[in-house]
């Protein structure tokens, strides 16, 4: 009798463990998506992750493995099961019973841009009974842009103020044809194609349109992201990067064109970031996914001077240059120099550390620096 029970116990366990085997990862799912697209940098979002088991049989040990960069930062009441190395590790056991479904908020601090995916997430069952374990991976498909972080209207007003004031400067300003702002009576000087035949028709004498005034403003803003000494700034280089975008943000609002020229690489193209940014804050979301993925500290980054010889000279006259660099070199300082005597406005934001880490040094004649101290 005893034998037969140990028999009957014996082909259940075998049983079991067959059954398991085929069938445990059978209409099992593991989800996990970031709940956002984009967000700017120290702002907060959530990994949203969902376990389903859509069958009879329970799963009663399932370890779900994720990883995703360390620089998104688990709150801390959702750090629990999470080591942190060249990435963040993330490990949770779960028990599913029958046609359960998990659902988890995991919510993180984003601290610093960039391009964040997730590409797998790694899944390990173990029978209790047998203690074997199973191992398999599903495929993930999500990912998030984290921008550039915006600096506050008041530091970066001066720095408008500035442009504002070069490029009324360097341009003429011309009647803009596409923004109309009323009707007036015809004078002897306004153009024939001004005409509102319309208006004149049911006022009975001439009347023209009336166009608010533009600038032929060309602005190109020059990004250096050059970090090649032995001691390392990498402070000031995601500083002149938030630099970029807040300014970049202003101009596009104020329906100003732009120029945007890097010497950091697109870690998606491999190329050199240059991207004409059009009017409107609408445009803003290609270029800050640009920044977002440039990469910096590279050892053979181009000098910002050759790339700022090279627009110079493909250039026209009446042109306003806005470089951000905290590279004070005799060669970038000639080459700024040269170029405002051949009549381009200059403008040089220089991201320096505190007072009593760096020395201060003598700008070049004619081109307006600001300095702007990174604490």
């Amino acid at each position: 009798m005893i034998a037969l029970l140990f028999l009957g116990i014996l082909a259940a366990w075998l049983c079991w463990r067959l059954v398991y085997a085929r069938y445990w990862k059978k209409d099992l799912s593991v989800r996990a998506e970031f709940a956002d697209g984009w967000v700017y940098e120290g702002d907060t979002s959530c990994l949203l992750e969902e376990i389903t088991n859509d069958k009879i049989l329970p799963v009663p040990a399932l370890e779900v493995r994720l990883a995703m960069s360390r620089n998104l930062e688990f709150a801390s009441d959702a750090q629990a099961n999470t080591s942190v190395t060249d990435q963040s590790y993330k490990r949770d056991i779960f028990s599913l019973l029958t046609r359960q479904r998990i659902l988890r908020r995991l919510p993180f601090v984003c601290r610093r841009r960039g391009y964040y995916e997730i590409k797998t997430a790694g899944i390990v069952a173990t029978d209790l009974l047998s203690g074997r374990r199973y191992l398999t991976e599903q495929a993930q498909n999500t990912s998030m842009y984290v921008y550039p972080a915006q600096i506050d209207t008041r530091r970066i007003a001066p720095v408008c103020q500035a442009i504002s004031g070069m490029v009324m400067t360097q341009n003429r300003i011309y009647p803009d044809p596409f923004e109309f702002s009323g009707i007036r009576e015809y004078e002897r000087t306004d153009p024939m194609k001004h005409i509102n035949w319309k208006a004149s028709a049911s006022t009975g004498k001439l009347m023209v349109n009336q166009h608010d005034s533009t600038t032929s403003a060309e602005i190109t803003v020059f990004l250096d992201v050059e970090d090649t000494a032995i001691l390392k700034y990498e402070a000031l280089v995601e500083e002149s990067i938030r630099i970029v975008s807040s300014l970049c943000a202003r101009l596009a609002k104020t329906k100003m064109e732009a120029d945007v020229v890097s010497n950091g690489r697109d870690g998606e193209t491999g190329e050199l970031l240059r991207y004409r940014l059009p009017a409107g804050a609408a445009q803003m979301q290609a270029l800050n996914q640009k920044l977002a993925r440039l990469i910096t500290g590279e050892r053979n980054t181009v000098p910002i001077r050759e790339l700022f010889r090279r627009e110079k000279t493909s250039g026209g006259s009446g042109r306003t240059c806005i470089v951000v660099s905290k590279n004070r070199t005799q060669e970038l300082e000639r080459e700024l120099a040269a170029a405002v005597k051949e009549g381009t406005g200059v403008l040089w934001v220089l991201p320096v550390l505190p007072k009593g880490r760096q020395e201060e040094e003598e700008t070049p004649r004619g081109v307006t620096v600001l300095r702007w101290e990174v604490g």
